[in-house]
């Protein structure tokens, strides 16, 4: 025996409404329509519901054994269709971004929040590793979604390079503040903050700084951009950071200058191949890429 839903719910209407007419009103049915309804369930059943004798309609001992269930599955229902709404919104679920730290404190941050203030019953998932791990990660499908440095460690992915000029960043008072363009000679003899000292960014400027023939002094390295810039507003040194983190507006004291010759840092957010991103993850993975794109240059 099958069940029609629409038997149940003109059922339980019955049951709480009281009456053919209040039941019919209720779901916007005609009376003929909700009785033979009834009739129908009844057939199936193989057993009366009401009682129906001279305007006397009242339910029978069988319907009122069956009414809680018939509820509880009604209501189950509703919050299976109510689930499946939200899930086709973008608003449930929940969403790993993993990130080897560039983009993580003045970036990520910000894509997170915009998201969620549209989609507030998403949750989302940051971790910061390094470039590798999140590349096994997303393999593994562990993560959704991973921004790490080029090159991409691990094959079976779909990668997308973002290449993004860098800047010098330095505090408002410094004596470089009054140039334009910064460039190798005016960095000889200052105290520049690197990455880790062996990053593509460090390597970049050590080779433009040999080729104009001035030395370069660094007294610091910061593993992350946003530590350089905090190194930067607390001290005397200049950086050479990515522009994201060189140009965010943090009211600390720090301003940027284009750096020439170019210097760039080349970023790339990967995901799975063989596995489609799910509702949720395309919407704010099409976010970061927008956002990722108006800090890059065109390839």
């Amino acid at each position: 025996m099958r069940l029609k839903l629409r038997h149940l719910e003109v059922f339980n209407a019955l049951i709480e409404a009281g009456s053919v007419s209040r039941a019919a009103q209720r779901l916007n049915l005609s009376q003929p329509a909700v009785s033979i309804a009834l009739s129908n369930l009844e057939e199936d059943l193989g057993y009366r519901l009401f009682h129906r004798d001279r305007g006397f309609f009242a339910p029978t001992n069988e319907a009122t054994l069956l009414h809680d269930e018939v509820r509880r599955g009604l209501d189950s229902l509703a919050r299976i269709e109510q689930r499946s709404d939200d899930i086709r919104s973008g608003t449930t679920g929940g969403i790993i971004i993993a990130t080897n730290g560039a983009m993580s404190i003045n970036f990520l941050p910000q894509m997170v929040a915009q998201f969620q203030r549209e989609y507030p019953g998403t949750f989302v998932d940051m971790r910061v590793r390094s470039s590798r791990q999140i590349a096994s990660w997303v393999t593994s499908r562990q993560v959704d979604i991973g921004l790490i440095d080029a090159p991409v460690p691990v094959a079976g992915l779909t990668a997308e390079l973002f290449r993004m000029k860098c800047v010098c960043i330095m505090r408002k008072d410094d004596p470089l503040a009054v140039h334009d363009v910064i460039t190798p000679d005016l960095l000889q003899a200052r105290p520049v903050i690197g990455v880790t000292g062996d990053h593509p960014v460090d390597r970049q400027l050590d080779q433009v700084m040999a080729q104009a023939e001035a030395s370069l002094r660094r007294n610091a390295s910061s593993y992350f951009y946003a530590i350089a810039r905090n190194l930067v507003s607390a001290g005397d040194g200049v950086s050479i950071i990515d522009p994201v983190n060189g140009k965010a507006a943090l009211s600390d004291g720090v301003i940027w200058r284009p750096f020439a010759p170019a210097i760039y840092h080349e970023l790339v957010m990967i995901t799975s191949r063989d596995h489609p991103l799910g509702i949720a993850a395309a919407r704010i993975h099409a976010q970061i890429h927008e956002g990722l794109a108006a800090a890059s240059e065109p390839l």
